[in-house]
This record gives structure tokens, sequence and C-alpha cells, in this order.
């Protein structure tokens, strides 16, 4: 070992030894190059962040995260299973070319994806490589800014997440904060004006290059089919660097409602600030969308926000209540019909599915949805569902039984008489009014339809309560 600089490459796994620099940065941290006797300070950054962002740790602690995340390729259409090769072949050009502010990033592709209200949210993916270098960035802003950001914003963050926003909410319920202002950014990913987010970013940031970079990413522009449009304003969500720039932008609210002392909490672009009183409530409610449109240049869609009491309004997905002094969450009422379309589609009788695939998407969804929704007091709620989710099954089951022969051959395994069993396998009644009959339920209990394999709703809900 002669201590000389050892340089690394991309690679598939990640030695303990090769620690991102970017941990823990602050105005004039070293940085680190990885040496064969130990990790050496080699230089003093002063402006050189954009080094630190390219340093082989950093990009390889990039590479292996794009690599979890999977996802599809951009407009190049090289999937990530292609990233390795690519890096190991031109890393050094590619570093190169960011050092020296020619590396141009490519337009992202649209897609489109369904939301909660039957519209469609606008993506747009990144390149594999631009995820690569958007995660580098995103890897070092991250402990940059994190000690400016509000104890009240939940999205995006380390260590945080829509569970402990909701926790919040019902700490300041509890206190006596009974009325909401709930306030919706129209489009804020689609329409975050550029200049003010540069701006923003060139208060911490001070290595113009990183700026530069950052500005190239925004200007990079969409591709929908085969036209390129400019991007002259937003941050497109589907890539790394969207969430922490999302909360660079938003922070400065955040900073204006505990200048003013108000309770609220964010989680992304999704903000709730509690007030004891309805007119209190009100007078916030204005004064914020003032300051959103004109200071943020931000728009605030009126139509869905408002101020009203907590019983009223939609957070995350839950509704809120008190009970004997104390605040309480609730499914609210869109969650569970969203809920119980996607079953209704998971059970459907024509999606050709055999009943394997079909109890492991049910429980996948419903192990996610009930994990989600553990917070709410839900017992009755699902137990209720249950008997829907369980008619859903037994009308399956029994159009899978739709040969005569087959129906009376199964209700006689059940358990049935014979002339009963001919008699229910000749009815001409629906599938689903026969799946609500007497002798289904009877005989494909809830109990045979466990031992089966299919996940009930309240079980799952019985398993998760006990952990929490």
């Amino acid at each position: 070992m002669n201590g000389r600089t050892q340089k690394i490459s991309i690679q598939e796994t990640c030695p303990q030894k090769n620690r991102t620099a970017s941990e823990g940065y602050v105005g004039g941290q070293t940085f680190l190059w990885i040496t064969e006797n130990n990790l050496t300070d080699t230089n003093q950054l002063g402006d050189g962040l954009l080094e630190l962002i390219v340093s082989p740790s950093n990009l390889n602690k990039a590479y292996l995260q794009v690599k979890r995340n999977k996802g599809s390729g951009g407009v190049d259409k090289m999937e990530v299973e292609s990233l390795k090769d690519y890096l190991v072949t031109h890393k050094d050009k590619l570093i190169a070319s960011i050092l020296k502010g020619t590396y141009r990033p490519n337009p992202v592709r649209r897609a489109l994806i369904p939301k909660d209200n039957g519209q469609k949210r606008q993506l747009g993916i990144p390149t594999v490589i631009d995820r690569c270098i958007q995660q580098a960035i995103a890897q070092v802003l991250s402990p940059m800014y994190e000690p400016q950001f509000s104890d009240n914003s939940y999205g995006f963050r380390p260590r945080r997440n829509a569970h402990g926003a909701l926790r919040k909410c019902q700490a300041y319920i509890t206190e006596g904060y009974k009325y909401a202002v709930d306030l919706d950014l129209e489009k804020f990913f689609d329409t975050v004006n550029h200049s003010k987010l540069i701006e923003i970013l060139s208060r911490t940031v001070k290595d113009g290059r990183v700026i530069s970079l950052i500005h190239k990413y925004l200007n990079a522009g969409v591709q929908v089919g085969s036209k390129i449009r400019t991007s002259e304003e937003g941050v497109p969500q589907g890539g790394p660097l969207s969430p922490i720039l999302s909360n660079i932008m938003l922070n400065e609210m955040d900073k204006e409602l505990e200048s003013r002392e108000h309770k609220f909490v964010r989680y992304a672009d999704d903000l709730l600030i509690l007030c004891r009183s309805k007119r209190s409530a009100e007078r916030t409610m204005g004064s914020m969308i003032h300051f959103i449109e004109d200071k943020l240049f931000l728009k605030v869609n009126r139509d869905k926000s408002q101020s009203a009491h907590i019983r009223k309004v939609k957070f995350l997905g839950y509704s809120f209540h008190k009970s004997k002094g104390e605040g309480r969450l609730r499914i609210h009422r869109k969650s569970v019909a969203k809920m119980k379309a996607k079953i209704k589609e998971l059970t459907s009788r024509s999606n050709g599915w055999g009943n394997a695939r079909r109890k492991e998407a049910l429980r996948q969804y419903i192990t996610g949805w009930v994990n989600y929704f553990k917070l709410a007091d839900m017992k009755n709620l699902l137990l209720k569902i249950d008997e829907w989710y369980r008619r859903r099954i037994r009308m399956v089951i029994w159009k899978q039984w739709k040969r005569i022969r087959t129906g009376v051959k199964n209700l006689i395994k059940l358990g049935v008489k014979k002339s009963k069993a001919w008699e229910w396998a000749n009815t001409r009644k629906s599938y689903w009014h026969t799946a609500n009959s007497f002798i289904l339920k009877t005989t494909i209990t809830t109990e045979n339809l466990r031992k089966a394999g299919y996940v009930m709703l309240s079980d799952q809900y019985r398993k998760v309560s006990i952990k929490t």
C-alpha cells in the first residue's frame, strides 16, 4: 500500500469504506477521496459542491439507489439494467462534461397516471442516466437543507412519513384546534416558478455550477409523442430531484406560517392549518392565499380549498373527529369508496384471472391498504366491508361453478344435501343475488375462505392494531 488515491468504479456492491462525503455537509466541509489506506481529506471544498456531487462514492450510492428503485426508461429507451455498463464505460466522460458545464440533460418522457378524482397526473420520466445524476444532486442537497426544514413538514424527508403528519394533526386537535384551513395548490409540480426556485436555491447553494445544472434539468423539456415541448415552469414529477426541490420551494410557506405562529402540518403539497375558531380559519385562509400567489407565484385552487370544521376536511386520505377530548382519525368516505372500487376490480368476474393470482393480488392490496389506514378507528367499518367483500368472492366462486354438475358436486362436498344441491345448482337468479343466499353463506364460510387463502380486512386490522 503506497497511500496513493484509488479510483473507484461504479459497481454492483457498495463496500463499507465507500462512504459518501455528502453526509453532514455544511458550508466548508472537506472533500473526501477514497485512498488505499483510509479516508483522507485532500482539499477544501469552498465552492466545490459540484465535485462532491460527482465524487465516486456519491455517484456509486446514487447508482445503487436508482437500481433499487427500478422504473422504466426515458426518451433514450435505456433501461436500469443497462446503466451499470454505461457508467463503467462512460463515467469519466460524463463527469468531465458535468464539471465543464457542457452536459445537457435529455427531455423527460411524459407519462399519465390516474388520480382519485378521475383525472390524470402528469409524470416526467427522466432517462436512467439523468436519474442517476439527479439522485447524486439530491443526496448532497438533502443534508444541507434538512436543518432548514420545518418540524411540521413530513413529505419526502428521512425518517418522516404520512403517519407522523397525521399524529401531529391529532395532537393539535386534542389541544383544542377544531377548525382547519385546507389549501389546495393547483397543479403545484407543473406550475413552480423557475426564477423564484433558483432565487431560493441560491441563498444556500453557493456553487453556481450546481445552480446551473439544476436549472438545466428544470428547462430540459418534455417529450410528448415525437414532439419536444419546452418547460418554462414546473418541476416534473418522476425524477429524484422533484421531491427535494418541492420541499425547498414550499419551505418558504412553512417559514411564513411559523413566523405567524400558526399550527400546521404539511406533507409535500398537501397543507392543513389548524385554528381554534371559524373566524380565525377564514382570516388565515385569505392571508395565506395572498402570500402563496403574490410571493411564491403559485396558484391556489379556490374551488377545492376550504376553511371548515375538522370533521369536514380530508387530509392524506383520512378525516378527523374528537372523542372524550382526544383527537381521533377516521377513514375519509372517498378513501373507502376508492378501496371498494379497487376490490371490485380485483374480484371482477371477467378479468380472466385464476384463483392463485386473484388471492395474491387481494392479499397485497389489502395488506398495504390496512397498513396505511391502521391509525383510523375502523374496526366496525371493516367488519361491514368484509361482508360485502366475502359476497364478491362467493360470486366469483359461484360463477366458476357455472356448470350445473360442478355446482352440485361442490355443494355436496360442502355438506349440502343432494336434493338441495340440485335445487340451487339450477337456480336462474343472478350471480350477485345467489352469492348472498343462505346456502352459499353457510357453505362458503368465512373460515373456509381463510383456509383457501383469502385475506380479510378485519383480520389484517387486528394484526396491525396489536403491533401499533
